[in-house]
């Protein structure tokens, strides 16, 4: 093994949710993954948004604290029918990405459908199909009793393939954080437009 591919690099996936958020952490040396924890956070107790929004800020910022991600990808939220949904959804995507901006952590954004094509090949790809492709991937397998945690996990391997690839390699020119766009890049870009 070389001794650049000894360098580790964590990666915390988040699948943000209003009742279920799940949430993966990988570490990655060279091409090796593996799964360092995996949960989801039940929000479906808590009586207001409000709670469930600093329940999700808390927890996350907890993650981050015990395990130093290096990056965190997370899922946009997708369109749906219902805006009242579509809102609450961002704002707990927004409450998770806060989290990683108060500690300085890079944030990319994936969408679901590219989620599932990075790691099972399409993009209309079932859940199960996913923990399928997931369980292969990482050679162990996962408690079917946090299938939402899958989600979390899928996104942080989505980005390590994404983040590796030639292609990003290439048009990277230093900043991981512009990459993709999203929360990171605009607050670098935009410093005195935050408070």
């Amino acid at each position: 093994m070389q001794q650049a591919d000894a360098t580790e690099k964590v990666i915390i996936g988040v699948d943000p949710g209003t009742q279920v958020m799940g949430y993966g952490v990988i570490s990655v040396k060279g091409q090796e993954i593996t799964l360092v924890q995996y949960g989801v956070i039940h929000l479906s107790k808590y009586t207001t948004h409000e709670l469930k929004l600093k329940k999700i800020f808390e927890r996350i910022s907890q993650l981050i604290d015990d395990y130093l991600p290096d990056e965190m990808a997370i899922e946009d939220p997708f369109y749906g029918k219902n805006p009242q949904s579509m809102l609450k959804l961002g704002r707990a995507q927004g409450v998770a990405m806060a989290a990683a901006l108060s500690r300085d952590i890079p944030i990319v954004e994936y969408s679901p459908k590219k989620v599932k094509q990075s790691v099972t090949g399409s993009g209309a790809a079932s859940k199960e199909q996913v923990a399928y492709m997931l369980e292969k991937i990482l050679k162990m397998e996962l408690s079917k009793e946090f299938m939402d945690a899958t989600d979390g996990i899928a996104i942080a391997i989505c980005h390590h393939y994404h983040a590796n690839s030639p292609a990003a390699a290439a048009s990277s020119s230093g900043s991981k954080k512009s990459k993709k766009g999203g929360w990171g890049a605009f607050v670098s870009e935009n410093p005195n437009r935050v408070k």
